[in-house]
């Protein structure tokens, strides 16, 4: 994967993450259940920190 593919893969995980969140927020608010908001934001957390390493070896 490119130095280029692997910044819009993060970029594109950052977008995912913060609409997630506003989401997890909203159903919290209103007495939702969170839980599965919170396993895909712990999985997104773990792909970014594997670009990361990825990019930053390019």
């Amino acid at each position: 994967m490119s130095k280029q593919e692997l910044e819009a893969q993060i970029n594109e995980l950052k977008s995912d993450y913060v609409r997630i969140q506003g989401d997890s927020d909203k159903l919290e608010a209103n007495g939702g259940n969170i839980e599965r908001a919170e396993a895909q934001l712990s999985r997104i957390e773990t792909e970014l920190a594997e670009l990361k390493k990825e990019l930053r070896m390019k």
